[in-house]
């Protein structure tokens, strides 16, 4: 690109993507999620939710399944004020509809543009791998493909040094991660490599496939060791108001992980749900709770709680 490029990310991994490769100062516009780092919230929001974001997990659910039951994305793109903003690369998404403005949604945005339109790139984080890729390839879109290199590299090291500490670890917990409570849904994607990196055995979800949705029976069936709530979008205050769908249950207070206190709650929203640089920290977070006695990163409290 010649010259500072104007940048627009319409998903939160997005805009802290940009940030680490030393771009903050030329986005331009967000969407309305994106609070990392805090000095991006000056930016024009340009995006919105097409619910109400508020209720109870099983009434958010129901809201955004009807709509992408209608093929449409559960986001909308202010098309005006993208147009004002002239970017020359706008980064979105195209792994889940339910996460992030979709690429389509974009397209439609700049479809009426006239003259040079800006470029797009679409991440497509499914599993761990695919989260470094699409870093080098915003990277490559900025002509900072030395950058991307750099960053993707001093981020598989950081997760590499803990997955050989792990591997000492004298047990493996067996570990259920839970992404949405109400109906329960698995952590999937990069979730269940980022639970093996840590020291554990996942016992739901495929690594780089959709989360897939579950039935209590089956987490009561496998019984785990230790239980992982991080529902996608909440951070621990929120994700603890639905905690009773589960809590509630007879069977729960029988389950393994409840009866030796390996239940924790972590922050979803600025963690394990988002597929960018803060994917490392990440796996501190799991690797503290799998095995605290090999893993002190100071986390507790900030990022993850015993329940």
């Amino acid at each position: 690109m010649n010259g500072a490029p104007r940048i627009v990310t319409l998903l939160p991994s997005a805009t802290e993507i940009v940030c680490a490769l030393g771009f903050e100062a030329q986005l331009v516009g967000r969407s309305h999620e994106c609070d990392f780092p805090a000095s991006v919230v000056r930016l024009p929001a340009l995006t919105e939710p097409k619910f109400n974001p508020e209720g109870t997990s099983a009434e958010i659910d129901q809201r955004v399944k009807k709509i992408v039951g209608d093929a449409l994305s559960v986001y909308r793109v202010d098309a005006a004020k993208l147009r004002e903003l002239r970017p020359d690369l706008i980064v979105t998404q195209s792994q889940c509809e339910v996460c992030a403005v979709s690429e389509r949604e974009v397209e439609a945005a700049v479809a009426e543009w006239l003259g040079a339109r800006p470029k797009i790139v679409s991440l497509a984080p499914y599993a761990l791998d695919d989260i470094f890729s699409d870093m080098q390839r915003v990277a490559d879109a900025l002509d900072a493909q030395a950058r991307g290199t750099e960053l993707v590299g001093v981020l598989r090291a950081r997760l590499s040094k803990i997955a050989d500490k792990a591997r000492v670890a004298s047990e493996r917990p067996r570990v259920a991660t839970i992404e949405w409570l109400d109906p329960l849904m698995a952590g999937g994607n990069w979730m269940p490599t980022l639970v093996e990196m840590a020291g554990g055995v996942n016992l739901f979800g495929t690594a780089g496939e959709h989360s897939p949705w579950m039935k209590f029976d089956e987490l009561a069936a496998k019984n785990p060791d230790l239980i992982l709530i991080s529902p996608c979008g909440f951070d621990m205050d929120r994700a603890a108001q639905d905690l009773p769908a589960l809590t509630n249950r007879a069977e729960w207070a029988r389950l393994k992980a409840v009866r030796e206190r390996r239940v924790f709650i972590a922050d979803g929203n600025q963690y394990f749900n988002r597929p960018g640089p803060r994917i490392a920290e990440s796996l501190e977070i799991l690797a503290e709770i799998t095995h605290p006695e090999l893993f002190h990163c100071g986390h507790e409290g900030a990022g993850w709680r015993r329940l």
